[in-house]
């Protein structure tokens, strides 16, 4: 089992692969979950305008949708990062690239955790968990 990176029509993000999936490994030991096969795909906004249109029927700009084939403990799936509005909301944040990067890969690993985001309680509890985990990749 593996976690793999691609682009669609993007240039890869500068980020240490090893060091990446070992942290993602680490946050999927924490809620007791086993890696499966994780896919991150980093991708422009048009092409996430696009998945987002063809699958979710949503017609606007988001950093990731996440595709679950998750199977009990052992989390798989597909993670459409764009990186265009990882740039986006960084600047709008005031925070550092990589560390908006991070917070949007973990929070495709937490999604395919189980955890939401729907509901005001939900965004707490997930925006609980993505701090934990960029302690955990900071350090």
């Amino acid at each position: 089992m593996a976690v793999l990176y691609t682009t669609l029509d993007s240039k890869f993000p500068s980020i240490n692969r090893k060091i990446t999936t070992r942290w993602i490994k680490q946050i999927l030991i924490d809620y007791n979950k086993r890696a499966g096969d994780i896919t991150c795909i980093f991708c422009s906004n048009d092409e996430i305008l696009r998945i987002n249109n063809f699958y979710l029927n949503h017609d606007c700009y988001t950093d990731i949708i996440t595709f679950d084939y998750s199977k009990g403990d052992i989390i798989s799936g597909d993670l459409f990062i764009a990186l265009d509005m990882i740039k986006y909301n960084s600047m709008k944040y005031n925070v550092n690239y990589f560390e908006e990067l991070y917070r949007v890969i973990i929070h495709g690993i937490l999604h395919l955790c189980g955890f939401n985001d729907k509901l005001i309680k939900d965004i707490k509890v997930m925006r609980e968990g993505e701090n934990r985990a960029l302690e955990k990749i900071r350090s």
